[in-house]
């Protein structure tokens, strides 16, 4: 098989396998590593089935030179057709024990940490779009690759 069949091949599962999965994620990068309060990062998913149940996940990367042992987050929810957004605040741990709590290769660190405890269900179908901030009072926060949100459909 030749190296263009291969990627032929790859591409054709690639779409294959995007097609209604039941899994969002997209993760924004940090211009010049740096991740500004100001920068209000934005992620837009459409909901069709109202019946299913989500695991909502913040991801996050970072340098193992990131000072801080958590990090906090401003979370600002749009449903479909509501004009009031609704705000919450998490406080993120990201080290325990002097030890980083996601996993590492070399000097850059990756965290996938469940926001709710619960499963989320949807109400309203549509779509939806969630704005990610930093609520640190360290400004801008240095060591940051990129922050991301993830949503698995479960079965």
């Amino acid at each position: 098989m030749s190296f263009k069949q291969l990627i032929v091949i790859a591409s054709l599962l690639t779409v294959v396998s995007c097609t209604e999965t039941g899994l969002y994620e997209k993760v924004v990068f940090m211009p010049g590593n740096e991740w500004s309060n100001e920068q209000k990062n934005e992620f837009n998913f459409e909901i069709k089935d109202t019946t299913a149940n989500y695991l909502v996940y913040f991801l996050f990367r970072h340098a193992d030179a990131y000072e801080y042992n958590n990090v906090w987050i401003k979370l600002k929810s749009q449903l479909p057709g509501d004009s009031v957004a609704r705000a919450e605040r998490f406080d993120i741990p990201l080290a325990a024990n002097n030890r980083w709590l996601g996993s590492g290769m070399d000097d850059i660190f990756d965290h996938r940490v469940l926001l709710y405890k619960e499963p989320v269900r949807f109400m309203k179908s549509g779509n939806y779009t969630i704005q990610i901030s930093h609520d640190m009072r360290i400004e801008p926060l240095h060591h940051v690759f990129n922050v991301g949100l993830r949503l698995e459909k479960l079965k």
